[in-house]
């Protein structure tokens, strides 16, 4: 029994993923999504990855994922921000990140599952809950 629990290890932190290679900002915009229907962006254009930017301000996000267990921010600076979040079974990593348009006063987003295929809605339920927490 011992030595099948100790099989799982190396499983279970796999999940976690390593950090994605495409991520921050490429030629202005954040990284597009990739084919998979685990990732969220307000930068895309077809129906399964796209959302809506936010109407906020970066110390705004700062403040309601500080509030977030599972949110770690990895880095900020006055218009970009990186988290990663963990679930808290199988501690999968998702990343999220936001770009600050001056501009248009708006927060654009991308959120991505780091492993698998489909995260069920996951990475979409978190941006439109941040999205209520900031209007409110």
């Amino acid at each position: 029994m011992k030595q099948s629990v100790l099989s799982l290890i190396p499983f279970l932190t796999a999940c976690a993923g390593g950090a994605p290679e495409v991520i921050g900002i490429e030629n202005g915009k954040l990284a597009p999504c990739p084919r998979s229907p685990n990732c969220v962006s307000s930068y895309a254009i077809d129906e399964t990855h796209q959302i809506e930017p936010i109407a906020a301000n970066l110390d705004q996000i700062e403040g309601e994922l500080l509030k977030l267990n599972e949110a770690n921010i990895v880095s900020m600076d006055r218009t970009y921000l990186h988290a990663e979040f963990t679930s808290r079974f199988m501690h999968y990593v998702d990343d999220v990140e936001f770009l600050f348009d001056q501009a248009a006063g708006l927060v654009h987003v991308r959120s991505a599952s780091r492993v698998g295929y489909s995260d069920l809605g996951v990475n979409r339920k978190r941006i439109e809950s941040i999205r209520r927490a900031v209007k409110s």
